[in-house]
């Protein structure tokens, strides 16, 4: 195992029961707990709102993690990154640590040469983490295309299960783990399966419904104690 398994949390509001004010009061309560367990990333990824709705939804998280991030009891210093589904423009209006791209999303050089000009990087030259760009693949070339393009880390999917997809398994992921990038494993990962992942290399995993659908104080002590 790393010596800290990285832990990122892929938001999913729609999961949660209740109308729509309910869906977002419950999805921000579970970034809440995730922050104060230590949860080093979190993507908002709700990608049916208009960009409107998600800039709203975004600046209430970014206020979340930032008042959690200060209750803390343990590694304060240390805060969890927000990141925005593919939307460069949001993640920089509610000052976000960074973005997720998709594999066919702009490269990852072009959002830092965007965040460059926009002054951001100065606004954040004190933060721990700087700027955090997390980037999907589905196999080991473009896990090294993420390497190449100066990404933070790769998301390498789905190694288990995904509606309509075929996993990679974990031959693959192990192959991926190879390029000089932090490699997270997605799809289908449980508290059963998930060492098996770092066993091929992975830095750590990347789950939804593991987090929203657990108690992710519990599901970080069980993935790094």
């Amino acid at each position: 195992m790393p010596p800290k398994c990285l832990l990122y949390y892929i938001t999913d509001r729609r999961a949660f029961p209740g109308d729509e004010s309910s869906r977002r009061r419950r999805l921000l309560e579970k970034m809440r707990e995730a922050v104060r367990a230590g949860v080093d990333y979190i993507q908002l990824r709700e990608k049916d709102l208009s960009i409107r709705e998600l800039e709203l939804l975004a600046r209430e998280a970014v206020g979340v993690i930032r008042e959690s991030s200060q209750l803390r009891t343990e590694n304060r210093e240390l805060r969890t990154a927000l990141l925005i589904n593919s939307r460069t423009d949001v993640a920089l209006a509610v000052q976000a640590d960074g973005v997720h791209l998709r594999s066919d999303d702009i490269s990852p050089l072009d959002v830092r040469s965007a965040w460059k000009r926009s002054g951001a990087a100065t606004a954040r030259q004190n933060s721990p983490q700087g700027l955090v760009i997390g980037f999907s693949c589905h196999s080991p070339a473009e896990v090294a295309r993420a390497a190449a393009s100066e990404a933070t880390f790769a998301v390498f999917a789905p190694v288990f299960e995904k509606k309509d997809a075929r996993p990679t398994g974990l031959n693959l992921l192990k192959e991926a783990c190879l390029a000089n990038i932090s490699v997270l494993a997605l799809g289908g990962i449980t508290l059963a399966n998930a060492h098996s992942c770092l066993a091929a290399g992975a830095d750590g995993i990347a789950a939804v419904r593991l987090f929203q659908d657990n108690d992710i104080a519990a599901v970080v002590k069980a993935m790094r104690g």
